[in-house]
């Protein structure tokens, strides 16, 4: 045995450098490769690669305060949470959604998303773990934004006696009546389809001619959806819609937009001002949380993930 370690030693040192070199950085490659369950949430695993990714993460932030990886792995417990949580009410937060807010930020940052990929690389953060990021920050914001509209309106006794003293005056904001057009795309068939769909929902929203004549222009078409939202105050739009929304007059179709169901596009058929209790509940509550000092969507949030913890079963391996 000792000749036969003595043979292989002495090949090791015949090689030319370059070959050791190779061997050698593989080694530290797959010894940094070895990935280890270092949390485990509810039966879900957070390994040491997701948390050195965290580290690094807040690093770029500037958060190195010195207990980095305890700070990792309280954002990867807490993301854990409001992932699994997400899941249980069956919300998605699809590619389209992700990758829209990744380009946002570069251009924001001045970057391409080539640069801000490439960066996130350098930085050991990855695009990956930056964007599993994005893509539980939308989804826990719908689920606290619901949690708000569910808890964080005022009562209409407290509205009447806002109103009351404002000389009785009662606010007042934009009601739409919209329509929702989804040329629908099997998960399965997503990538074969997506194109196709988008050319349909495209061309479909070019030839529309109002609210009224929708449904009997959509007569014929497959796997086609329209569904009537009824009347949406201003505020109550969705954020992801919000903007293309606004920026389109009654009458005619937002631009199209890539969903956990397909492709979709809102019709606008109405745009009116109301002012009424309701209107007065929803937009004191919302002036409300904007001027405390600790908003009511915070505190709201705060306690929901109280509830989370207090639930969960988290084990430190």
């Amino acid at each position: 045995m000792k000749k036969i370690r003595s043979y292989l030693f002495t090949c090791l040192l015949l090689l030319p450098t370059s070959v050791v070199s190779i061997i050698s950085n593989l080694n530290t490659a797959l010894a940094q490769a070895v990935v280890q369950v270092a949390v485990i949430v509810n039966g879900n695993a957070i390994t040491n690669y997701d948390i050195n990714r965290r580290m690094a993460f807040l690093r770029l932030q500037g958060r190195d305060d010195g207990h980095l990886d305890k700070l990792a792995r309280k954002e990867l417990i807490e993301e854990m949470l409001r992932r699994i949580e997400l899941n249980r009410h069956n919300i998605t937060v699809n590619d389209a959604m992700v990758n829209g807010a990744f380009s946002e930020f570069a251009a924001h940052n001045h970057m391409t998303e080539t640069q801000l990929a490439q960066m996130l690389d350098q930085e050991r953060v990855t695009p990956e773990h930056f964007k599993s990021y994005i893509r539980v920050q939308i989804g826990w914001g719908h689920l606290v934004g619901s949690r708000f509209r569910a808890e964080g309106i005022i009562s209409e006794e407290e509205a009447v006696q806002r109103m009351l003293q404002n000389g009785g005056l009662k606010p007042a904001v934009n009601e739409y009546r919209m329509q929702q057009i989804i040329f629908v795309i099997p998960l399965k068939h997503r990538s074969s389809l997506l194109d196709k769909r988008r050319h349909e929902a495209n061309s479909f929203r070019r030839k529309i001619r109002g609210c009224e004549s929708l449904r009997q222009q959509a007569k014929g078409m497959i796997d086609m959806t329209i569904r009537d939202l009824g009347r949406i105050l201003e505020p109550q739009i969705p954020s992801e819609w919000e903007k293309s929304v606004l920026a389109t007059p009654v009458g005619q179709a937002t631009p199209i937009q890539e969903t956990t169901q397909g492709v979709e596009f809102l019709m606008i058929c109405s745009i009116r001002k109301v002012s009424d209790d309701r209107v007065a509940q929803l937009i004191f509550s919302i002036e409300d949380n904007r001027s405390s000092k600790v908003p009511k969507v915070s505190v709201i949030e705060e306690k929901y993930m109280k509830e989370l913890y207090a639930r969960a079963h988290i084990q430190n391996l």
